[in-house]
């Protein structure tokens, strides 16, 4: 039986992202490993396939075309130029490549068939394709879907009282018509936000609000960290404490317990210690890269080191929801011989009770 809620109300929300850190960990991390496997982390991979010159005036962003950035624009990638990066991608761990344009919304056109093809050819090299295109209709998402498209992000960003602080070339239900759309298909949603843009508390809860009563709730849900740029209007923001990310992902994690809780932008101020608090929070993806989209990341073999620190697994693609641990009654036959209970899939319960049984005798003899 699914633990998944969709009625969660703000001050049910508030309350959990306000416990006491280490009762708040504790639940993020037993949520985590009753729905995923805690060793293995997703790899993902962002390219910027067009960049700049964005009509819309979301005050995060520097590739608004109204803001005074020291981005670089550049015209659509071409296919061969795509695939290349994703083969490189692919090399270093990646098991997903996003592809993002700096659109307001998708035109048909030649320019989206370009996209379609890219889809299908990285769909080809057995790797999740991901998308952010902006706003789209019922219909392109279709002919992504049809391409091979895995997922879609579209970011609510915050929550719909301080949405409007922010940005306001594009509504709220505007994004939300968008996922809409994609739930149509066979797409995955990705949808999540930004903290560290002046929104109080509260917002963040009410973002979570809005993720969580979708129904499905999104696959995916990445957790940035404002990282500001001068010549943006939120480039005087100061970065939020590791302390705030590491309860928004706990949070998320409690909340959307079968979600992919992806630790996105912001991790470069992250120290290695605070990235792992996230990742025993609940957090199971990251991106890899110098780059995510335009804002700085770490390099990819930093986050190999840390894996290797930490133990951690790169997870293998298509996989839309890791299977639930055994249950309770299943660990305690580890627990009455002392040891500790280990997470495992349910294919594997045979083995593991006859695992147990065996042990039992041997201790009886």
């Amino acid at each position: 039986m699914s633990s998944t809620r969709h009625n969660w109300t703000k001050e049910e929300i508030l309350d959990i992202y306000n416990k006491p850190l280490m009762e708040l960990l504790y639940e993020a991390a037993t949520t985590h490993r009753r729905h995923h496997d805690p060793n293995t982390v997703q790899v993902s991979t962002l390219l910027s396939i067009k960049t700049g010159g964005c009509p819309e005036d979301c005050g995060y962003c520097p590739q608004a075309a109204r803001y005074h950035t020291d981005i670089e624009g550049n015209d659509l990638m071409s296919v061969s130029q795509v695939k290349a990066q994703a083969l490189r991608a692919k090399a270093s761990g990646s098991s997903r490549v996003c592809m993002g344009a700096a659109w307001r919304n998708v035109k048909d056109g030649p320019e989206f068939d370009q996209v379609l093809e890219m889809v299908r050819t990285i769909n080809k090299l057995d790797m999740e394709v991901c998308c952010t295109l902006g706003m789209v209709t019922e219909n392109q998402a279709k002919r992504l879907a049809e391409a091979g498209l895995y997922a879609y992000n579209h970011n609510l960003d915050s929550s719909e009282e301080y949405y409007k602080e922010v940005i306001s070339t594009r509504g709220y239900q505007d994004r939300l018509e968008t996922i809409d759309n994609v739930r149509k298909t066979n797409v995955t949603v990705c949808s999540g936000g930004i903290i560290g843009m002046g929104e109080k508390v509260a917002d963040r809860a009410g973002m979570l609000v809005a993720l969580s009563t979708l129904n499905p709730q999104p696959e995916s849900v990445p957790i940035n960290a404002l990282v500001a740029v001068e010549g943006t209007p939120l480039e005087d923001q100061k970065p939020v404490s590791i302390w705030e990310m590491i309860r928004m992902v706990a949070t998320t994690r409690i909340v959307m317990p079968e979600t992919q809780v992806r630790l996105s932008a912001g991790r470069t101020e992250m120290s290695r210690e605070g990235q792992a608090m996230c990742f025993f929070a609940g957090a199971n993806s990251i991106f890899a890269g110098d780059k995510l989209l335009t804002t700085p990341n770490p390099d990819v073999s930093e986050d190999m080191e840390l894996f290797k620190l930490l133990g951690l697994n790169p997870q293998k693609p298509f996989i839309k929801k890791m299977q639930p641990q055994t249950v309770e009654a299943e660990d305690s036959q580890y627990q009455d011989l002392g040891e500790k209970p280990k997470w495992t899939r349910p294919e594997h319960k045979i083995e593991r009770n006859e695992e147990a049984k065996l042990k039992a005798k041997e201790l009886t003899k």
